[in-house]
């Protein structure tokens, strides 16, 4: 039985939290990656992927409210227009990128993890070993293992 250790990329670019999101969206760019393991002092403390990037540069929509009686009832999800209103002024990833992390370890197998990004709807997992990362899985390692 397969698993993440058959599959994983070992050789992960990451960032870290004060690098610039320009900075980010670049090495992206430049590496074909739609996301990035954020580091700090070598440990996992966030990802940010192009989805966070896309919020940071779409234009906001304020949540709709009634004033009933001199209070504010939002009638939309004040706490996503939050989270939304984050990312469309963050500079630095650390202020962008997602922190509720889904990992596995090297030993998870191939099954288990198509499950979890199906079922989470993430396109990568972290693979993280004694506290430490040591590879990434991506949807795309999934199809290329389908595809042996």
């Amino acid at each position: 039985m397969k698993t993440a250790k058959d599959i994983m990329t070992t050789d992960v670019i990451t960032v870290e939290p004060e690098t610039s999101v320009e900075e980010a969206a670049k090495i992206m760019s430049k590496h074909q990656v739609s996301g990035l393991p954020v580091l700090k002092d070598g440990k996992l403390v966030g990802i940010v992927s192009e989805k966070d990037l896309i919020v940071k540069d779409k234009k906001l929509h304020f949540p709709e409210y009634i004033n009933l009686i001199g209070g504010i009832i939002y009638i939309e999800s004040y706490r996503k227009f939050k989270e939304e209103f984050k990312k469309y002024i963050a500079i630095k990833v650390g202020e962008l990128m997602t922190t509720k992390l889904e990992i596995i370890e090297p030993d998870t197998p191939i099954a288990e993890i198509a499950t979890l990004m199906s079922r989470e709807e993430i396109n990568r997992l972290p693979v993280v070993e004694d506290g430490k990362l040591v590879g990434i899985v991506s949807r795309g390692d999934l199809v290329r293992n389908m595809a042996e």
